[in-house]
């Protein structure tokens, strides 16, 4: 064996050296970094079909909000000019020139119907985001500790028996005749209960999870509700959160333009608004793209905010990380 030794031509203190033990590295675990978002990301995108939804979004997007802005919109700059008014997109087009404005022809006081979409998407879209925040924050914060708390169960339980059962159209109704029906009226009435039934959910899913032995050791340690619900719960819920995000959403937009349509819309061009004071093109012949181009643009919207939702709240549940 010594022998074999000196032939490798290499020191014995260099083959053979003593290696220190240590508790605290022996616990440690060789594992790749992990990162959740990244995670969810990836998964996201890791889908072509996610990719080209989210661009259609985005593009839809940048219309909503900077096409306005680069374009001097005058609903009422062809009013006095007869021949300007329910062209279609032919008409159009031969009337003033080959543009985008008249892509989709003019409306009842000869303004450009491509202009008026996405002005009226513009305000859309910023309800639908407004509405949603609102509700989703008050609702998830109200649903954990609702949830979790039983003292608290027992009050809400009868404010959301009592609430939940006012027809929200009823309460919508009342709201805009007491006040003008503006954009902020239709925020307000669309918050001011709409919180209620997110509550109601979440709650129902921190029932489930609430006695979990982690939740059980937190309280024997003395940690308070609210940040049990903030830190073990609500983390727990990711998924369930940003699936009911993706409804949510969509629900204003199709809310919004229900309303407009029953009247009680509010007074801002809105595609609800223009869908509304569309609606008797909608059988007149040449004239049905003042009705059915707003129609199409706002179920897109809703369309497509739906499933990157949906989409994103599947890639946002752990298990699919795998």
């Amino acid at each position: 064996m010594d022998h074999d030794l000196k032939n490798l031509g290499v020191p014995e203190e260099k083959l053979f050296s003593f290696h220190s033990h240590s508790d605290l590295e022996s616990e440690k675990i060789t594992a790749p970094r992990y990162s959740y978002w990244q995670s969810v990301f990836r998964v996201f995108f890791r889908n072509k079909l996610n990719v080209a939804i989210l661009s259609i979004l985005a593009l839809l997007i940048v219309f909503a909000y900077l096409y306005p802005v680069l374009v001097e919109y005058d609903r009422f700059g062809q009013l006095l000019n007869p021949n300007a008014k329910h062209l279609s997109p032919s008409a159009a087009i031969q009337q003033f020139g080959f543009s985008i404005h008249w892509i989709l022809g003019t409306g009842a006081a000869g303004q450009s119907t491509f202009d008026s979409i996405w002005t009226g998407a513009k305000i859309s879209i910023s309800l639908a985001f407004i509405c949603a925040a609102i509700n989703m924050t008050i609702g998830v914060i109200v649903g954990a500790i609702w949830g979790f708390s039983k003292k608290v169960d027992v009050v809400m339980q009868e404010v959301y028996n009592i609430i939940a059962n006012v027809p929200s159209i009823l309460l919508i109704s009342v709201m805009v005749m007491l006040f003008s029906a503006t954009f902020w009226t239709l925020v307000l009435a669309l918050t001011i209960t709409g919180w209620l039934s997110i509550a109601y959910f979440i709650r129902t899913q921190v029932v489930i999870i609430r006695d979990r032995e982690y939740n059980l050791a937190s309280r024997c340690l003395g940690t308070s509700t609210i940040k049990i619900a903030m830190k073990n719960i609500l983390p727990f819920m990711t998924s369930v959160i940003v699936t009911l995000l993706a409804t949510e959403i969509p629900s204003y937009i199709s809310s919004e333009v229900f309303l407009a349509y029953i009247g009680l819309g509010m007074k801002e061009m809105s595609l609800g608004r223009l869908i509304y004071e569309a609606e008797s093109a909608m059988v007149t012949p040449g004239w049905g793209f003042e009705f059915w181009s707003p129609v199409a643009v706002s179920a897109v919207i809703s369309v497509v905010l739906y499933v990157v939702g949906q989409n994103l709240g599947d890639a946002s549940d752990p298990r699919t990380h795998m």
